[in-house]
């Protein structure tokens, strides 16, 4: 009981006004999610909500912020389209049941452990990985300053309005890193919202506000299942978009744990967030939202505002149903250049900025895989794809590295006589470093390969040593193989190699 006490009463008035910050942030974010998924904005509004209330509770991290992300929501745009094209309003419900069927996946995934998995991601990568977010929530901002210059059509300011915009997201900036100074009482992100609002309604400013960006939801989610066809036709639609949303989701979503474990010092579980990401997801589109991840972005600024336990992630999703409902008369007046402001601070401190000020320290290796990952990420603007690419890289630089580590040293034994001693890993990679250490036009009567210090480990090291042996025999050459250990030696019996190469007139022994 303690212990679930601990999780949800910490310090609450910081816990009620960090999540109360982030609830801001999370509306034109959810609104902007809808759009690019080709879905109306109350879909991302109700899933940013549906999904918040849902984690705080089965979530398997505390403070951790989950919604609708742009990493998912660019899954969606096929299936909306696909689905529209079978009949009005059909590529929303066909979107609904792809959540549902997400959610099963990710409770799958977690019971098979696959945050185990998630080991295997090297530090560069998840360094280019949060770097790439903290640029996209950068870049995502730009229309909004009026300096999307590849994207003209999407420049959402005027160039009358770009004085009033540029001066209220420098006052959003000021008192957000200033404020701190004088008092922590109050977030500075929050007190910075009202007065910038206060100053566009007050001097009648012309700029972009929330309002422009979508209708609000005017009443609350209703649940419903999902209007298709229960065929197989409609499970092979849905099935890809929901197998991508469910694993790029979870990447997603462990990465960002992980940040806040670090940030926090502490450990959480991710099979049980896996778990509870696939209870939100379907919780989430049974009530007409969309599904999501948890937000790098917004999870670090709550963690930065003092939001430490599950009521600030419950406060966050309550404040923004409740701003919807209740005042979206006055959310609709906040002028997005605060928002920005705000967006900008969080992409600040997404960022990993240790990992550039070291970047002449790391090695060059660690270097290039963490700038691959932000430069296909960025230009990609797909995380999931970014990601394997650095996960791509880092094993080719690390096979390379780990291929050089086997050694093949020889003597003359006599006249007639050469012994060969392989030390290192024997596998697919150091292979042709193993054939090169022999010299196969050298036929001396006798050859000893000693294999004592070595461990063959796949079926390619299994042939390079049978090419070895099969070389040197063609020659003349009566050759042995001693000491190989027993799972070596067990690897040639299944393959078959051992009793064709012992056929042919070679010994091999095992190591007792």
């Amino acid at each position: 009981m303690n212990f679930a006490l601990k999780e949800w009463w910490g310090k609450p008035h910081r816990d009620i006004l960090s999540g109360l910050v982030v609830a801001f942030a999370m509306i034109p974010e959810a609104i902007a999610f809808s759009g690019i998924a080709g879905v109306d904005p109350r879909v991302g509004l109700f899933g940013a909500f549906m999904l918040s209330v849902t984690l705080a509770v089965v979530g398997g991290r505390s403070a951790m912020i989950t919604s609708a992300t742009g990493s998912t929501a660019l899954l969606m745009t096929g299936l909306v389209e696909q689905g529209n094209a079978l009949g009005e309003g059909m590529g929303l419900q066909y979107l609904l049941a792809a959540g549902v069927l997400t959610g099963v996946l990710q409770i799958a995934w977690g019971y098979l452990r696959l945050a185990h998995q998630m080991r295997f991601v090297p530090q560069p990568v998840m360094a280019g990985f949060v770097n790439a977010l903290a640029i996209l929530i950068f870049l995502a901002q730009l229309p909004q300053l009026g300096l999307d210059f590849f994207h003209p059509e999407k420049v959402a300011v005027t160039s009358a309005q770009l004085p009033a915009v540029w001066g209220l997201m420098a006052l959003t900036l000021v008192i957000i890193y200033v404020l701190p100074r004088f008092t922590k009482v109050v977030p500075s992100a929050l007190v910075a919202i009202f007065i910038s609002t206060g100053i566009s309604i007050r001097m009648g400013l012309d700029v972009p506000t929330v309002s422009s960006l979508g209708t609000l939801p005017g009443g609350l989610p209703q649940f419903g299942l999902p209007q298709v066809p229960f065929t197989t036709g409609t499970l092979g639609l849905i099935l890809p978009t929901a197998l991508a949303i469910s694993l790029v989701g979870l990447m997603e979503t462990f990465l960002t744990q992980d940040i806040l474990d670090d940030l926090t010092d502490s450990s959480t579980h991710k099979n049980q967030e896996a778990r509870g990401q696939g209870i939100g997801n379907i919780v989430s589109s049974l009530f007409g939202g969309m599904a999501g991840c948890a937000l790098v972005g917004q999870s670090v600024m709550n963690v930065g505002y003092g939001g430490r336990t599950r009521l600030s992630t419950l406060t966050s999703g309550v404040s923004l149903l409740a701003m919807i409902l209740l005042a979206s008369q006055w959310v609709n007046k906040i002028p997005m250049a605060t928002l920005v402001g705000v967006m900008v601070m969080i992409a600040i401190n997404t960022a990993n900025w240790d990992s550039i000020r070291s970047i002449r320290r790391i090695p060059k290796s660690d270097t290039s895989v963490m700038l691959l990952t932000v430069v296909v990420t960025v230009l990609t603007h797909n995380l999931a794809v970014g990601l394997l690419s650095g996960v791509a890289l880092a094993g080719i630089l690390f096979s390379r590295k780990v291929a050089k580590v086997i050694e093949v040293s020889s003597e003359l034994s006599g006249s007639d006589h050469r012994i060969y001693r392989v030390r290192g890993q024997l596998f697919f990679v150091s292979s042709i470093y193993f054939r090169q250490g022999f010299e196969l036009h050298e036929h001396p009567a006798r050859v000893t390969i000693d294999m004592g210090e070595a461990h063959i480990w796949d079926q390619s090291g299994v042939t390079a040593l049978d090419q070895v042996i099969r070389k040197l025999k063609l020659g003349g050459s009566d050759v042995e193989v001693v000491n190989l250990n027993q799972e070596s030696t067990n690897l040639f019996a299944r393959i078959g190699v051992a009793e064709e190469a012992g056929g042919r007139g070679g010994e091999l022994s095992s190591a007792h």
